[in-house]
C-alpha cells in the first residue's frame, strides 16, 4: 500500500501513516487479556496500530465488564493488519477507512468486511495568511497531497469551500485533471503529504494530513475548511472494524462495536488522542458494506 491512510492524529511522534517498519507483536502480539471470550471461549485478537493509546485499555476493560475476553495486537506497520487478519491470525482489525480497505482488497483478492464504525477524522484546510477560505484570492496556489485517496477528498475539501469546481462533481479519486480550471477560483497543486505544511509559507493554503498539522505548529481548530463527516461523500472515510466475510454476522463482534460505540471512558480517550477531531459514527454496517462495495467498484476500474 502506497497511499497514505488518513486516521486519528497523533499526540506523541511518528505515531500515524504507514512507515514501512517491520511489523512488531507485544509481548507475542498479546498487550491485553482478560476474562471470558468469544463464542469458542478463546480472546477474541483485535489489531490495531497504537495499542499504547490509555483508550485501548479502557476498550478491554469495557469488553471485560461484558463478559468478552479481548487481546489487542499491535502492529507499527500499516501494512499488516489486513494480511494477518486475512490469514485468520487475528480475528478483528480497527485502523482503517473504507477507501484504504477497498484498495487492500481490490490489490489482494481479499474480501474484508467492515462490522462496524468508530469514527472520522475531518481533513482539513490550512492557511497561515487567510483566516478563511472565502478570504483566498483569485488566482492563488493551493496544495492538496499527490497520493491519489487523499488527493481526491482534499480536492473535494476545496470544492465544498468554494475554491475549485470538479468536473462531474469529483469522487473520492478526483485528481488534478478533474480540477475545471475557466470555473475554479484557485490554482492547484499536488506535494507529497508530507511538505504540504512545510510549504505553507509560499501557499495560499494547504490541504495537510491530520498527522503533520501539530508538527508544522498548528492547530485542528485553525482549518479553514474541512469536509463535512454528515456529507454522503464523506462516508468512505469513517473508520471501521473489519474482519472476514465469513465472520461479518458473529454476534460478539457485533457487541465489541457497540461496547466501542458506547463507552464514554473509550469515546473520551479517543478524542484526546485525536486532538479533538474524532466525530464518532454508529454508520449501520449494511451502510458501511455497500460503501466499500461502491469504492471497491471504483478502485478496480483504476487499477
Amino acid at each position: 500500500m502506497s497511499e497514505e491512510l488518513i486516521e486519528a492524529p497523533k499526540k506523541r511522534l511518528g505515531l500515524f501513516v504507514a512507515v514501512g517498519v517491520v511489523i512488531v507483536l507485544i509481548a507475542a502480539g498479546v498487550v491485553f487479556a482478560v476474562t471470558r471470550g468469544g463464542d469458542d471461549g478463546k480472546a477474541v485478537r483485535i489489531g490495531v496500530v497504537g495499542a499504547s493509546d490509555p483508550y485501548w485499555s479502557s476498550y478491554v476493560k469495557a469488553a471485560a465488564d461484558n463478559g468478552i475476553k479481548v487481546e489487542v495486537v499491535d502492529f507499527t506497520d500499516y501494512a499488516q493488519p489486513n494480511p494477518a487478519l486475512a490469514e485468520g491470525e487475528i480475528d478483528l482489525n480497527q485502523f482503517q477507512h473504507i477507501v484504504y480497505l477497498a484498495d487492500y482488497n481490490v490489490s489482494n483478492k481479499k474480501n474484508l468486511v467492515p462490522v462496524g464504525a468508530t469514527a472520522i477524522y475531518p481533513l482539513g484546510l490550512y492557511s497561515k495568511k487567510y483566516e478563511s477560505a472565502a478570504a483566498v484570492p483569485a488566482g492563488a496556489t493551493v496544495a492538496v497531497p499527490n497520493d491519489a485517496s487523499n488527493q481526491g477528498r482534499g480536492l473535494l475539501v476545496l470544492q465544498s469551500a468554494g475554491l475549485i469546481k470538479l468536473k462531474s462533481g469529483g469522487t473520492i479519486f478526483s485528481d488534478l485533471t478533474d480540477v475545471d480550471e475557466a470555473a475554479s477560483r484557485v490554482k492547484v497543486t499536488a506535494l507529497d503529504a508530507a511538505l504540504t505544511a512545510t510549504s505553507l509559507d509560499d501557499l495560499a493554503a494547504a490541504i495537510i494530513n491530520n498527522d503533520f498539522v501539530e508538527k508544522a505548529g498548528l492547530s485542528f481548530d485553525k482549518a479553514i475548511a474541512k469536509d463535512d463527516p454528515a456529507d454522503p461523500k464523506a462516508l468512505p472515510y469513517v473508520n471501521v472494524f473489519a474482519t472476514r466475510d465469513q465472520d461479518k454476522d458473529n454476534p460478539t463482534y457485533t457487541k465489541l462495536v457497540e461496547i466501542y460505540q458506547n463507552s464514554q471512558e473509550v469515546l473520551d480517550g479517543v478524542k484526546e488522542v485525536s486532538g479533538g477531531t474524532a466525530v464518532f459514527a454508529k454508520t449501520p454496517a449494511g451502510d458501511l458494506r455497500k460503501s466499500l462495495v461502491d469504492v471497491e467498484k471504483i478502485t478496480a476500474e483504476r487499477k
